[in-house]
């Protein structure tokens, strides 16, 4: 999350065997690096030949006097390569043993779409740009030898050789892929394809996002941004179990920020720290790193209490919640009031696991006052959502005026609450048709990855984002866009789209612990529209597995397979 201008900007692996005790610590992991050979060219131009060679492997990334046939690049060549699927890292390139020593400087463009990967920063007027990570760049190749350049986000690149008298041969050009070298120890496959697909692009988008620290975007936002931060934990948690980087990005944050200040300047990403935390002592149990944050979090607490008015929230400076309702004050209004409430019943419940009963007394008993005053929704989806799941709003209500509005008025990062509300209405059928039309669709336009920003109502005379935009169609990528990601700046890949990854596996799987660190664990499935639904969820005593099978008669018969010191509860 980012704001106009960044005036606001502030800056396990688990087990496997079935232990009887929880793992104490987060899972620290390596990096991989992956080179790739790119699945096919998109077009190509001017002098370039046998552009077909750099779809055939290059043995171990070695140049040799006696290679094989290149591809011969001479002034004003260029090809545009499709590595298949989108990539955190950099481009290899090898040059052979042409007839002109020295360096040849090349241009190398990244992109997340074709239309990004045709791009030029320096034309008048565009929406391309190098912010966060250079992806428009001169690259010097030397005779008989390879170069690494580039730490982006991409999936297609654009190689030319804009100025040089000669020609060149280019044995090979390779994706450099950086990603931590993780299992998904968490799994879900169910009986409709495309929601399969669904969940394992939330998961491939964060596994993307988690680098250093756990990031928005690989290419643009290259930060950590607290609120964005809780449906990226939730898919992180429900897909790779307890990492570090989790943990790592939560204390970089804090140790940023004074207590009385909010997270990167926007009062309601200080919320969203609380309740991150809370679901991570939930999740684990690791009251150890709950009590690091705690002289920090009874500060932070008090401070979001004295800025209310009498039973109304009143944050005085960063208010926000998200861009396209940025600028509606009553949506606003009522969903900081729904999430301060949720994050006062975070408080109150780490404040007691912390031995805290006054702490807990204030949160409880200004949480009670807050829910005296329920705001008007507006008709708004994000407002009802936010209202509904703190208990303030009638979930049937809120479900009315979510499915009014239709995959319209969903948006990448905001869609999870409005799943997570309708799922408080027992909604899972529509809630799940929601998830197919709205994060369906952006598949459907190409994505490998879901992306910061969709407006579902722009995408209905859209071109796929693999194609060149052929006339008379909207460009999704250099056409779109608002506020802070118009046009080509739009992140493609952005972790907190990745909502649906957790929804499904918490309701349609239906597994959720019921004490600190999963010793306990209720399953109830709602199955919806579907036949059946199996998978796996990382806890701290190792993989839960269950399977759910819808039975004529409409009732769920499940088989579910428990590691050794949890207990199922009904």
């Amino acid at each position: 999350m980012k704001k106009t201008g960044y005036a606001l900007l502030a800056l396990f692996v688990l087990t496997a065997a079935c232990t009887a005790t929880p793992e104490s610590s987060p899972q620290h992991s390596a990096f991989k690096t992956e080179y790739l050979t790119p699945t096919r060219i998109v077009c190509s131009g001017g002098a370039v030949r046998d552009a077909s060679v750099l779809l055939k492997p290059f043995t171990d990334g070695q140049v040799s006097t006696s290679g094989g046939d290149p591809c011969v690049m001479g002034k004003g060549g260029w090809v545009l390569l499709d590595f298949g699927k989108e990539l955190h890292g950099g481009i290899q390139i090898a040059r052979g043993m042409d007839a002109n020593e020295g360096a040849a400087r090349f241009r190398l463009v990244l992109g997340e779409s074709v239309s990004e990967a045709l791009s030029d920063i320096q034309a008048p007027g565009t929406t391309a740009t190098n912010d966060h990570s250079v992806r428009d760049l001169v690259v010097p190749v030397p005779w008989l030898g390879t170069v690494e350049v580039g730490n982006s986000g991409f999936r297609f690149a654009r190689l030319e050789l804009p100025d040089y008298p000669e020609e060149v041969d280019i044995m090979a050009v390779r994706a450099v892929s950086k990603k931590r070298d993780l299992p998904y120890l968490g799994s879900f496959r169910c009986s409709d394809e495309r929601l399969n697909r669904i969940w394992q692009t939330g998961a491939y988008t964060v596994h993307l996002c988690m680098q250093d620290y756990l990031w928005d975007g690989i290419k643009r936002d290259r930060l950590v941004w607290i609120g964005d931060m809780h449906p990226e934990v939730m898919t992180a948690g429900t897909v790779f179990g307890d990492q570090d980087v989790v943990r790592r990005s939560l204390d970089f944050v804090r140790v940023q920020t004074p207590a009385t200040d909010w997270m990167n300047g926007i009062c309601s990403y200080s919320l969203w720290w609380l309740i991150i935390h809370h679901q991570l002592y939930q999740w684990y149990g690791d009251l150890s790193y709950l009590k690091e944050q705690q002289a920090y979090m009874t500060e932070l607490l008090h401070h979001v209490m004295s800025s209310m008015d009498g039973n109304r929230e009143n944050y005085q400076d960063g208010r926000f919640i998200d861009w396209p309702t940025n600028d509606k004050p009553e949506v606003i209004h009522a969903g900081l009031q729904g999430i301060t409430v949720r994050a006062l019943d975070c408080g109150a419940q780490m404040a007691e696991a912390l031995g805290d009963k006054a702490l807990q007394r204030e949160c409880l008993a200004k949480a009670r006052e807050l829910r005296s005053y329920v705001p008007d929704t507006a008709g708004n989806g994000q407002a009802a959502a936010h209202l509904s799941i703190a208990g303030m709003l009638d979930a049937t209500e809120a479900a009315r005026i979510i499915l009014e509005g239709g995959p319209g008025q969903c948006t990448s990062f905001m869609g999870y609450y409005l799943l997570e509300a309708l799922a408080g209405a027992g909604r899972y059928a529509e809630a799940m048709e929601l998830i197919s039309t709205y994060w369906g669709r952006m598949l459907d336009l190409g994505a490998t990855t879901f992306w910061e920003d969709f407006n579902y109502n722009d995408s209905m005379n859209a071109a796929r984002i693999d194609e060149v935009v052929p006339e008379g169609r909207f460009d999704i990528h250099a056409d779109g866009g608002a506020w802070c990601y118009v046009g080509l700046r739009h992140s493609f890949c952005h972790g907190w789209a990745s909502g649906p990854t957790a929804w499904l596996s918490r309701h349609v799987l239906g597994i959720e612990p019921v004490e600190a660190g999963f010793g306990k664990v209720r399953i109830e499935p709602h199955l919806g529209a579907l036949d059946w639904a199996e998978g796996r969820f990382p806890t701290p005593y190792g993989v839960i597995e269950v399977r759910h099978e819808k039975q004529p008669d409409g009732s769920v018969r499940s088989q579910v397979k428990l590691p050794k010191g949890v207990k199922r509860v009904r």
